[in-house]
């Protein structure tokens, strides 16, 4: 039998996939004699008596299959960080953007608008510009899908008015440069190149990084394509830099490609073979995200300084126990990396009283953990067993009823000591304040949120407008008032109103 049919019958019995496989055959290949002939089956190996081995001992002294997953280490990806050579038919300046102004244009699904911020974080670094000026832009980018007729239709009804735009283009500027990126550059290849020439570019999903070498191309006049798929790529080192300014949410991509081959899908055959990217990049990307988060919070006058980071306990044991995914000492270091981020931030939390296994040590210690953190608004439950949850399957509801609510009454009166504490620093001081309506334990009395979120309850009395001077008015609803406060609890902060006013006026005068 040939060596390679050898090879995949052991495959198939053992369950391997086609590159072990491959992993095997080359180390086993490596081993044989330099003068093997290629098509000479090696002699079976024998045992030191000269008798053949059997099959079942010439496998155990092979790799096992934790050298295979040792040997065969995913692929590394490409450092950001390193600058390749030129082709040598380029120069690194005929590379680099030159400050030329890139419009994109995204079409499809989730996974495309990745693809875009992709995309543009790759030429950002190539030294180009983005601009929303269509009229404006030296290249025209359309981030395509395929999944659908009607998609790859809007397509080319968009190529036919950016033709016209490149037809009237002045001669005085630089050329026009049009790219087709994604599925449909992926699906329809020679089309797109030959059908009245309108596009310069073309790169399918796993080409993005070759997008400055393809418009560099492109400047001399030639159609420049890149549709090759990638069994590895992921774009993990690529930090996707958002498109759209006025965004409310971001896209994390995780994996790429598909292996599912529905009979109805285009997907596994212009995004190529499924492949995961690695955690750490991952983690890489939505750390950089709560950033900008924090940033947004800490910069707009608009977005409230509060934050709800549910704790449950201050015990490492019992939040592994409870599945939390992290220790005190992780959570504890958030809460100071979110107040050195946002100074004056207001902090609200969960806790659970009573877990499975809480022993007397363990209330101590979220008994401290309330202490350390002296959070601004809090919520506290004695533990209820829920069926169908894991706790109710694996874990034993073992803390008596009376010490469940002897501890819940320790974490409510710790609590409110320390959120008193916490709040009456605002005493003395102006807060703008967002109206609600009437107070639900006063019906001559306000209420609405500070910019920690915190109650504030305030007269219902005749104030001015900082508009209209010399108008009096009474808050509504809705409307931004200055109160300057008088005292506070652990729930509610009390002030007397002094003027309606704005948040643009507010954030002005501050």
């Amino acid at each position: 039998m040939h060596p390679l049919q050898c090879v995949l019958q052991v495959q198939r019995s053992l369950g391997w996939g086609p590159l072990a496989s491959v992993s095997w055959l080359s180390l086993r290949m490596c081993r044989a004699h330099s003068s093997l002939s290629s098509t000479t089956c090696p002699s079976p190996e024998r045992q030191e008596d000269g008798a053949p081995k059997d099959f079942s001992s010439r496998l155990a002294a092979g790799p096992t299959f934790q050298h295979f997953l040792k040997s065969a280490s995913a692929p590394q990806e490409k450092l950001s960080s390193e600058v390749e050579d030129p082709p040598p038919y380029l120069t690194m300046d005929e590379l680099l953007g030159r400050q030329r102004k890139v419009y994109l244009e995204t079409y499809g699904c989730q996974m495309n608008v990745n693809d875009t911020e992709i995309a543009w974080s790759i030429l950002q670094k190539s030294g180009y510009l983005r601009t929303s000026n269509l009229q404006e832009a030296d290249v025209i980018l359309l981030v395509t899908c395929s999944i659908r007729e009607k998609a790859e239709q809007t397509i080319w009804n968009r190529l036919h008015q950016l033709k016209a735009l490149k037809t009237r283009r002045p001669r005085s500027r630089v050329p026009l440069r049009i790219g087709i990126l994604g599925c449909m550059a992926e699906r329809l290849k020679e089309e797109i190149l030959n059908r009245e020439k309108m596009v310069d570019v073309l790169a399918g999903p796993d080409a993005y990084r070759d997008l400055p070498r393809l418009l560099a191309i492109a400047e001399s006049g030639q159609q420049a394509a890149n549709v090759l798929l990638s069994l590895d790529e992921t774009y993990a080192d690529v930090m996707p830099v958002q498109t759209s300014p006025s965004a409310t949410s971001a896209f994390v991509s995780i994996m790429r490609g598909c292996d599912n081959m529905c009979s109805y899908c285009i997907v596994p055959f212009t995004r190529g073979r499924e492949r995961s990217r690695p955690v750490a990049s991952i983690l890489e990307e939505v750390k950089k995200l709560s950033e900008q988060v924090l940033q947004l919070i800490h910069e707009r006058d608009n977005i409230c300084k509060q934050i709800h980071l549910p704790a449950q306990s201050g015990s490492s044991r019992v939040l592994e126990a409870m599945r939390r995914g992290y220790s005190r000492e992780a959570y504890v270091e958030l809460v100071h990396h979110i107040r050195e981020s946002i100074p004056g931030v207001s902090l609200s939390s969960d806790f659970i009283a009573g877990f499975c296994g809480e022993t007397e040590e363990d209330h101590v210690q979220t008994v401290s953990l309330l202490r350390e953190v002296q959070y601004n608004m809090g919520f506290l439950f004695a533990y209820s067993m829920r069926q169908k949850t894991r706790a109710y399957h694996r874990l034993k509801d073992d803390v008596p009823e009376e010490v469940k609510l002897r501890r819940l009454e320790e974490l409510i009166t710790v609590f409110r000591e320390e959120a008193t504490k916490a709040n009456q620093i605002s005493v003395g001081c102006t807060q703008l304040v967002l109206v609600e309506g009437p107070s639900k334990r006063s019906a001559t009395d306000l209420c609405g949120r500070n910019d920690g979120n915190l109650k504030v309850i305030f007269p219902d009395a005749e104030m001015e407008d900082v508009n209209n001077p010399g108008l009096r008015v009474r808050a509504q609803p809705g409307d931004y008032v200055l109160v300057k406060i008088t005292s506070a609890s652990s729930q509610t902060l009390r002030g007397h109103v002094l003027c309606r006013t704005t948040l643009k006026d507010s954030s002005e005068n501050c």
